[in-house]
Order: structure tokens, then C-alpha cells, then sequence
């Protein structure tokens, strides 16, 4: 469920994605664009704060400035409303005079009468919130007197200095709350009882400034950052539109347009990579040209030869067959000497055969007769001429999934060519042992494996198999006088019919070559319905070992044993010794390449037993031995 949901979440991503790793100008002006709001949000954030902080400062200086002289005046106007009540007389029976009642509320209208809404005042006692008496709270422009904060009142009341702090004010009619200074002092009234004189102070205007210059900055911001995306796009694309162009023109070069060249203006750095790549080309047709012409003279040098020694050729042989028909004349010597000749007269003409052949695929010539055949009568015929070789060799031949028909479009004759090539091969390294050729057809396709048991291929040796001339023991024999080129011309026929010819191997294991071929003539293969790696591979077999023993494993661990019957309820079926391989999945050979899809296996060294024997022993494979080599 998680990778399906992964899935769900990437699919549409990924044409962004593909967009984002394949457009280097995207990339770039991307980068430019992050890295430039990057810049403009931390330069915006430090101008903000300083341009904040000097608002704020200045704010203070003037708030205290003016909060020190109300404080003065209050202070003055106490003092001399005192001395006229004393003389007076009006307070002789201990309660405040009428003036005294009022004086607060006269103080607060008359320092606040001068801010005209850039301040408001607030007069607080510690000791009454009683709004009847003459120390209950006073407040002017409808200031809601809990504006003040239990802490500055705690400092004014304990000190005798004057005390600020930032705080919301509420007001006590319908009006949003602001950010403001508060300054406050403690102070003496007309009847000297002591009295806190608070000052706020709103921040409406700094907080318009602020926003202001926030605003100034997102807008400069977004269009130095849209600027910068510009000139990004702009200078990237007089670079990178002289790489597409050189992309595009190497890609043309490529597909074999060899006179593809850059337009080159200018004398810059772009304009010397032009010219450079101009004369890179230059010199890559002249050697690509100087070495087609070489090809050409060693094709045409292989079949003027193949043809010219057909002619000594064809009176050697004539002498040779004189001298072979008259050996019983001869003494022992002479005789074994005219048999060997002949031998090798015969090998020498399937060289010559092997070579024109050779000459048709490199210079294109080789022409397919495809009709509708049934490969069963091909490998049928094939084996019949195989079948001495094998009996010599002390094994046999056996074929598998002939009961079908096996029909393909495809030419008789090239296709028994392969199958002779592989099937003798497989007879002559097999080691006297078996050899299995099996058949199937799935789908578009048709394919015939062909299985020995002999030595089979070291790590490496399933790409190089099909080269011409390769050997991997030059010193080992030819026993049925191949000529080192059948396996090359078994991969250009399939390659003419648009199939596959794969191997795979490994040490002491055998090895096994399949041929894959469409139905339907040009047709694409999508895949093959034999494995390339057989089903009793030492791998294959491990395989199966360890899924008998998970299985067990899972058997032990759900099913509890019961005594008595056995339950037909808790019967679990049980799996084969070596469960069928799944076929490969439906990817096409990359360029149907000579060993293409092949694979060879290491061998692990056996674990001996206690009597020197091994710990393994498989019908059809033969023990570990220093040549394992393969010659084709």
C-alpha cells in the first residue's frame, strides 16, 4: 500500500521532474530566483528591524519627554491647590473639600487636553477602584483604565522613577484595541495621599509607517527578484542555446549526419568551442571516412581472396582426391599423409565458405527467404546428422516440447545453419553426456535452447563466445574441424531475421544457447518463451532449496501438529523439487547484441563430505577440472 501510494503521489510529478533534470535553464534561473528572494527577505527582515527600532526610539524619547512634563505640572498643581486649602479651611472636619473631590478629574482633562488624541491619561490609587470616591480611577478618551498592566503598577507603586512598557489599549466603547507606550509615575495629590499618573501613548502612526515600508520592500523585493529571474534567463540562454545547438548537432553526428556543423559567430569563448567542435568533427568524419574506406578494402580483400583460392583450390582438391583414391598403393606413411590432406581440404573449403559468408554480412548483401516453417522439421534434421557425432562422443540427443507445432516466418536454410552450429557444439563439448534441445512458442515469438552438461563457460566468457576466431584454449583440438566462425554467422542470421541469439554458462555446469525469433516476420521481440538460464542451474537448484525450506519453515510455524487422523482440513500441498522458472519480463534486447541477456554463473567450490567425496551430486554434471573451456 505504500509504494502504491508513493506511486499515486509521483505520477504526476514526474513530467516535472523530467523537465526539471533535463532543462539546465530551468535550473539556473530557479537557482538565480531562490537565491535572489533568499537575499531580499534577509535584507528585508534587517531594514524592517532597524527602520522598527528607530521608530521605537524615537517614539520613547518623545513620550518620555512629554510624560516628564504632565508629570511636572501635576506635581505643581498639587502643591499649590494645597496650599489654598490650607488656607481656606474648607477640610477642618477631616473630609476632602469639594475641590479636592474634583481636582483629579480637573488633572486628567487638562493634561490631556493638550494631545489631542497622541495621548491618553489615566490616574490610578493603589488603594480605591471606587468610582464614587475622590480616588477612583480616571481616564480620559474612553481609555478602559485595565490597559495598565498589574506589573508597571507594581513597579510605580514601589519606586519612585519613572517606569514605561509597551501594552495593548482597550478602550471602553467599541473600538479595536492598539499597540501603544505606557509611561507612568507615582505622585501626590491635593490631599497628599500618593496617586500613579499613567501616560499612553498609541503607536496607530508607526504601525502605518512600518507598514509602509514593508510594503515599499515587497514591492521592490518582488521586482528585483523578477529582474534578477530576467537577466538570469536572458544571460544563461546565450550560453546554453550554443549547447543545445552543439547537443543537437552531436546528435545528428551520432545518427551518421557526418557534415553537421555549429554556426560560429563572434570571437568569445562560445564562438572557440564552436570552432573546436566544428574541427572535432571535421577530423571525426576524415577518420570515420578513412576508416570505412579500410572496411571496405578488408571485405573486399576477404572475398577477392575467398573467390581467387577457389581456383588452386579446386585443383588441389582434384590432386588430393587422386592421391586419396590411390593411397592403398602407398606405404603406411604416405597413405596417413593423403588422408590428412584431404581432412584438411575439407575444412580449408568450409573456411572459404565461412569467410564469403562472413564478407555477405559486412558488406550487407545477406538477403532472407523467410516463408512459414515448422522449426520442429529443422531441429528434427539437424539432430539426424548430429546423432553420429553424439554416439561417438558416448551421449545422446533428446528433444523437448516437440508435441506442439513450432511455426515462424523465417529462411530454412540460415536457420538450420544456427541450430547445426549449436547443436554440434553443445555434442562435441558435452563431455559424452547429454545434450537437450528444447522448444516452445509464447506469444510473438518462437524460440529453441539447446542444453549440454560439459564444461561450460567461466565468468566473462558468454559475451566473447560469439566473436570471430575466439577461442578460450587455442591449445585445445577441434575435434569436428570447426573453422572459428560459426557462431558468428549464427548471430548475424538471427540478427537478419530480427531475433536473439543468447548465451548463458557456468564453470562445470554446462551451458545453454537459445534462439528467440519472431512469428511474423519484423515484428519486435518483447521477450522469449524459454528462460535463458535453465531450470537445474546451480542456482536454479539453490533456489528451490531455500523456498522448500521457508515453506517448511511456514508450515511448522501456522500448523500445528495434531495427533491422531490427519485433518484434509490443514493439508497443504507441497512444491516441486525445482519450481518452474518465470520467464524473463517483456524487455527487448537493448540492440539484440552478440550475448546480449547472457549471464555466467560462478561456481562456488563444493563442501567436501567426510569420505573425499562431495556434498553434492547432480545427474548431468561433471566435477570440477581446470579446463573448462569452450571453443566455437
Amino acid at each position: 500500500m505504500l509504494r502504491l501510494f508513493v506511486r499515486w503521489i509521483r505520477r504526476p510529478l514526474l513530467p516535472a521532474v523530467r523537465l526539471w533534470r533535463r532543462n539546465i535553464q530551468l535550473r539556473v534561473v530557479a537557482g538565480t530566483l531562490l537565491m535572489s528572494l533568499g537575499v531580499v527577505l534577509l535584507l528585508g527582515l534587517v531594514v524592517i528591524g532597524q527602520v522598527r527600532n528607530g521608530l521605537l526610539d524615537a517614539k520613547e524619547q518623545a513620550a518620555l519627554s512629554q510624560a516628564t512634563g504632565g508629570f511636572a505640572a501635576a506635581q505643581e498643581k498639587a502643591s499649590g491647590a494645597s496650599a489654598l486649602d490650607g488656607q481656606d479651611g474648607d477640610a477642618t472636619d477631616g473630609r476632602p473639600s469639594r475641590s479636592s473631590v474634583n481636582w483629579r478629574s480637573e488633572l486628567v482633562k487638562q493634561l490631556a487636553s493638550g494631545g489631542q488624541g497622541a495621548y491618553h491619561v489615566v490616574a490610578l490609587s493603589p488603594d480605591s477602584d471606587d468610582a464614587g470616591t475622590s480616588r477612583a480611577p480616571r481616564a480620559s478618551g474612553d481609555v478602559d483604565v485595565t490597559s495598565v498592566p498589574q506589573a508597571l503598577r507594581s513597579s510605580v507603586a514601589q519606586g519612585t522613577g519613572t517606569f514605561q512598557t509597551y501594552v495593548k489599549i482597550k478602550y471602553s466603547v467599541p473600538k479595536e484595541p492598539e499597540a501603544g507606550l505606557v509611561v507612568g509615575k507615582r505622585l501626590n495629590d491635593v490631599a497628599g495621599y500618593s496617586y500613579e499618573l499613567y501616560y499612553l501613548f498609541p503607536l496607530t502612526q508607526e504601525e502605518e509607517s512600518l507598514s509602509l515600508v514593508k510594503g515599499t520592500l515587497a514591492t521592490a523585493g518582488l521586482f528585483v527578484v523578477v529582474l534578477l529571474g530576467a537577466i538570469a534567463w536572458l544571460v544563461v540562454r546565450q550560453v546554453v542555446t550554443p549547447v543545445r545547438m552543439a547537443a543537437g548537432i552531436a546528435e545528428r553526428l551520432s545518427a551518421g549526419r557526418l557534415q553537421e556543423r555549429m554556426k560560429v559567430t563572434g570571437e568569445d569563448d562560445i564562438a572557440r568551442l564552436g570552432e573546436a567542435f566544428n574541427k572535432m568533427a571535421q577530423n571525426l568524419q576524415h577518420k570515420i571516412q578513412q576508416l570505412e574506406e579500410l572496411s571496405r578494402m578488408q571485405r573486399r580483400f576477404v572475398s577477392d581472396v575467398s573467390h581467387e583460392l577457389r581456383t588452386p583450390l579446386t585443383t588441389v582438391r582434384m590432386a588430393a582426391d587422386l592421391i586419396h583414391e590411390a593411397r592403398s598403393d602407398f606405404d603406411p606413411a604416405t597413405a596417413r599423409s593423403a588422408e590428412l590432406l584431404a581432412d584438411q581440404l575439407d575444412r580449408f573449403e568450409s573456411l572459404l565458405a565461412d569467410l564469403l559468408e562472413i564478407s555477405r554480412f559486412d558488406a550487407g548483401a545477406a538477403a532472407l527467404e523467410a516463408e512459414a516453417i515448422d522449426l520442429r522439421e529443422v531441429v528434427h534434421r539437424v539432430i539426424g546428422g548430429a546423432e553420429p557425432l553424439a554416439e561417438r562422443k558416448g551421449g545422446r540427443i533428446r528433444v523437448v516440447g516437440d508435441e506442439q507445432p513450432v511455426v515462424a516466418e523465417a529462411d530454412a536454410r540460415r536457420i538450420e545453419r544456427v541450430l547445426r552450429n549449436l547443436v554440434v557444439n553443445a555434442v562435441e563439448h558435452g563431455e559424452g553426456r547429454d545434450v537437450v534441445v528444447r522448444m516452445a512458442s509464447a506469444g510473438g515469438a518462437v524460440a529453441v535452447a539447446v542444453r549440454d552438461y560439459g564444461v561450460g563457460l567461466k565468468p566473462g566468457e558468454a559475451t566473447r563466445v560469439f566473436n570471430r576466431f575466439w577461442r578460450a584454449d587455442p591449445a585445445r583440438a577441434r575435434t569436428t574441424g570447426g573453422t572459428g566462425l560459426g557462431l558468428s554467422i549464427a548471430v548475424e542470421d538471427a540478427r537478419l531475421h530480427g531475433g536473439w541469439l543468447q548465451a548463458w554458462g557456468e564453470p562445470g555446469g554446462g551451458s545453454q544457447f537459445r534462439l528467440t525469433l519472431p512469428r511474423t516476420a519484423d515484428e519486435p521481440l518483447r521477450g522469449s518463451p524459454i528462460p535463458l538460464e535453465p531450470e537445474d542451474s546451480r542456482r536454479a537448484r539453490e533456489r528451490a532449496a531455500a523456498d522448500a525450506a521457508n515453506d517448511r519453515a511456514l508450515r511448522l510455524s501456522t500448523v500445528p501438529s495434531q495427533p491422531g487422523a490427519h485433518r484434509p482440513g490443514l493439508a497443504i500441498p507441497g512444491r516441486s523439487a525445482v519450481p518452474p522458472h518465470t520467464p524473463p519480463s517483456a524487455a527487448v534486447d537493448p540492440a539484440a547484441l552478440p550475448g546480449s541477456g547472457a549471464r555466467v554463473v560462478a561456481r562456488p567450490v563444493p563442501e567436501r563430505t567426510g569420505d573425499g567425496g562431495t556434498a553434492e551430486a547432480v545427474p548431468g554434471q561433471v566435477s570440477e577440472r581446470e579446463d573448462t573451456t569452450r571453443g566455437r
